[in-house]
C-alpha cells in the first residue's frame, strides 16, 4: 500500500464519533492538498476491508457527496445516529462538526 492510501485509512479511522472530516482535509493532512478525489477513492475501495468509518466524510459545502438512494439516507442516518445535526437544507455546520485532527 502506497504511504498516501496509508496515510488517509489511518487519518479516517481516526475521526471520532460525532465529528465529520472533509475530502480535501483528509487529502491536505496526508500530506497533498489536491488529493481530494484519491481520498474518495480510497474510501470507496477500502471501506469494508478496513472497517473505516466513511460515513463521517463529506464535501468541503458540509454537504452530504452520495446521492439520494446511493447511500444517502444511510450516510446520513448513521451521523445522526451520532449527534451530528443537519439544518433545512441538507447541511452540517462545519465550524461545529469538523474534525481536523487538531482537536
Amino acid at each position: 500500500m502506497e504511504k498516501f492510501t496509508q496515510d488517509v485509512v489511518e487519518i479516517i479511522k481516526s475521526i471520532p464519533e460525532g465529528k465529520v472530516s472533509t475530502y480535501g482535509t483528509i487529502a491536505l493532512m496526508a500530506g497533498h492538498s489536491n488529493g481530494a478525489r484519491q481520498v474518495t477513492r480510497i474510501i470507496h475501495s477500502m471501506s469494508r476491508k478496513h472497517n473505516l468509518p466513511w460515513h463521517r466524510i463529506i464535501n468541503a459545502k458540509g454537504l452530504i457527496s452520495l446521492p439520494k438512494s446511493c447511500g444517502y439516507e444511510e450516510q446520513k442516518a448513521r451521523l445522526q445516529d451520532e449527534g451530528v445535526l443537519f439544518d433545512a437544507k441538507d447541511r452540517i455546520d462545519l465550524k461545529q462538526y469538523l474534525w481536523t485532527g487538531a482537536d
